[in-house]
């Protein structure tokens, strides 16, 4: 009797716990359990690597970030073309393992190399602007082909239930990987830690097959259309741009990351100035940075535990994609009035806080209304080369207001907030839309 009251109270905690508070069905368990796994281990991947690719920019000064951002784009530019590429001849179940076994190689050989130098007295620098440029890369597509991923395996309703929560897994592994960066950085050193990293990315792979075997049994299960047969999706490498250039609704979406690319990118380089006068010494430089993360990941995960599902349900997902632009208005603001490291480091971490908390689950689930291949191609694109492309406009164009001081650059960009803002409301409302004509199509199929 005590056992039976014990297990019914046990059930009715679950379904409040995960029913109520983070949405998700019964049935749905064990596929946000292993999506939000994957996605912890791809981002403590990468955020262990983030705070020593920040002090390697710093110890290449700030005069030196425009030209690191620059080379970056042009990388960019060659990877999206070999992405596309290999989308378009290789099934998805064949490709996706392999962008993270060849990113976890890089990381190896990368810590090969600091190795070497470290041992015989070589500096680093360049062997530093190289992992820069890398690193620049290596994040935007391993998280862009993620999210791809869940979009795939998802539906839409399913998405603005769950992709807060699976984000939360992300942002559990973005305040892991600092956590092990700022504790273990200067007793060890950087180059130590990367083993690491390429072990949890390794991780990931079979998350993958795990979900890709859910996801089948779950669609069987509903009697549901089956997941996309395991077949290339065929079309031209470039198609993903060509999507952007023709889509007014992908060519926004581009819009939209290029303005929020040029707000970042400012701030990324008050911080870089700004701890480069303030402290001393790559390692030291890494443990605040570390620090900056460790922060960004305790306010994000809250965000998507608790608060992200209700803001896109009450809010709709273009109020909730306008929040980051509206806090970029008051937030650079404020910063062209009070220019110090502590409210630049404050501003940085709630800033990206919002964007992985409300923003990003939000814009991911905006390509859950078009077709497959710009699911894959032109999210690919704008993600990883529109991405750094705003990144290059962004550095050049502080570069060359650096005259102006802090204050003036930040007056000068309250407008371009402004204007993202509009994006973002419009983009809510033709997602709206588009979802609204495509469960038409659905009901009359």
């Amino acid at each position: 009797m005590i056992g039976d009251m014990t297990a019914t109270t046990h059930n009715n905690f679950r379904a409040l716990l995960f029913g109520k508070v983070l949405g998700i069905k019964r049935h749905e368990y064990v596929g946000v359990a292993w999506s939000f796994v994957y996605f912890f281990c791809v981002l403590s991947s990468y955020y262990m690597l983030r705070p020593m690719r920040e002090a390697l920019g710093v110890d290449s000064g700030v005069s030196s970030i425009p030209w690191l951002f620059s080379s970056t784009f042009v990388v960019m530019l060659g990877a999206t073309t070999i992405f596309g590429w290999i989308a378009s001849r290789f099934a998805r179940r064949v490709f996706l393992p392999w962008v993270y076994i060849f990113f976890a190689a890089n990381i190896l050989i990368f810590y090969g190399l600091f190795q070497y130098a470290i041992s015989h007295g070589i500096t680093t620098i360049w062997i530093g602007r190289v992992f820069f440029v890398w690193i620049s890369v290596f994040n935007l597509f391993v998280v862009s082909v993620f999210w791809s991923f869940m979009a795939d395996i998802y539906t839409r309703e399913q998405g603005r239930r769950l992709f807060g929560v699976i984000s939360a897994g992300g942002s559990a592994g973005a305040l892991a990987g600092p956590f092990v960066v700022s504790t273990l950085v200067v007793p060890l050193g950087f180059s130590n830690l990367l083993p690491l990293s390429a072990a949890l990315l390794l991780i990931s792979i079979f998350c993958i097959r795990r979900l890709r075997r859910w996801a089948h049994h779950e669609r069987e299960g509903a009697g549901s259309e089956a997941l996309p047969p395991p077949k290339p999706l065929g079309g031209s490498a470039l198609a993903g741009v060509s999507h952007v250039a023709k889509s007014g609704f992908l060519s926004s979406i581009g819009a939209k990351q290029i303005l929020a690319s040029l707000l970042g990118t400012a701030l990324y380089m008050f911080m870089n100035y700004l701890v480069g006068e303030a402290v001393e010494g790559t390692d030291e430089r890494a443990r605040v940075f570390g620090y900056i993360d460790a922060a960004t990941g305790v306010l994000s995960l809250l965000f998507q535990l608790l608060v992200v599902r209700h803001s896109v349900s009450r809010l709709g997902v273009g109020m909730t994609l306008a929040l980051l632009p509206l806090v970029s208005v008051i937030g650079f603001t404020v910063l062209s009035v009070n220019p110090t490291l502590l409210f630049v480091a404050i501003f940085q971490a709630t800033r990206r806080a919002i964007g992985f908390g409300f923003v990003k689950p939000s814009s991911d689930m905006l390509y859950s209304v078009v077709t497959p291949e710009q699911k894959y191609k032109s999210k690919n694109f704008i993600d990883t080369a529109v991405y750094r492309g705003g990144d290059v406009i962004g550095s050049w164009s502080v570069t060359a207001m650096w005259g102006l001081g802090i204050t003036g650059i930040s007056l000068a960009l309250v407008p371009f907030a402004v204007l993202w803002t509009g994006i973002a409301l419009w983009l809510g409302g033709e997602y709206k839309r588009r979802a609204v004509t495509q469960r038409a199509e659905e009901a009359d199929g």
